[in-house]
């Protein structure tokens, strides 16, 4: 996988586009003139959680000894239950939280930015070639820098797209996501097979 690819991989599961809806009803509740401070804090936040999970994340796994081959089925299984959802969203956002009030880590940085797709992701390229982490930690601060740039034009681009336009885009990247983690499901299981 090169830098270009993980950023991409990355980009499509923080899924910045499908969430533009969430973010502009979560801040609802939030002062107009509050609202892109709050997006920009929860965005830092986010990205702290993605950082610490991409270096903590295989010491995590060694502890609970789980090898490669189960971290590709399993992050593959999360990846194609994410890409389900934004092919056939239910009615609430990912997280289903209410959110009342001024939204603080959740639901915007967690699971919205920061959710389970995007740690799993970073967590199962990370472990198959850990000494590439720089290459790693570039490809996640792109994939969340683009992130962040959608994000924070969120209201502009929610009237440009239009509520149709948004939808379709969403259901593209759900698609492109099922094909990801069918790859990866089927990547850990020829691992598992093929490895004594």
């Amino acid at each position: 996988m090169t830098l270009l690819s993980a950023a991409i991989l990355l980009f499509l599961v923080m899924d910045p586009l499908g969430n533009i809806p969430f973010f502009i009803s979560a801040l609802k509740p939030v002062p107009p003139q509050r609202q892109f401070r709050v997006m920009v804090r929860e965005l830092i936040i986010a990205l702290g959680v993605l950082v610490v999970f991409l270096f903590a994340g295989r010491y995590i796994l060694a502890v609970m000894h789980l090898r490669e081959p189960a971290l590709g089925v399993g992050g593959g299984v999360i990846l194609l239950l994410i890409a389900l959802r934004m092919i056939f969203p239910g009615g609430e956002g990912s997280s289903g939280e209410a959110v009342s009030g001024e939204p603080f880590i959740v639901p915007l940085a967690i699971p919205y930015v920061a959710g389970p797709s995007a740690l799993a992701t970073e967590l199962l390229i990370m472990s198959k070639e850990p000494t590439r982490w720089a290459e790693w930690l570039a490809a996640l601060l792109l994939a969340w820098a683009v992130s962040s740039v959608i994000i924070l034009a969120s209201a502009r681009l929610g009237r440009l797209i239009g509520p149709k336009g948004l939808i379709a885009i969403e259901r593209l990247m759900g698609m492109l996501l099922v094909t990801v983690a069918v790859q990866m499901m089927m990547d850990g299981v020829k691992t598992f097979l093929t490895t004594p």
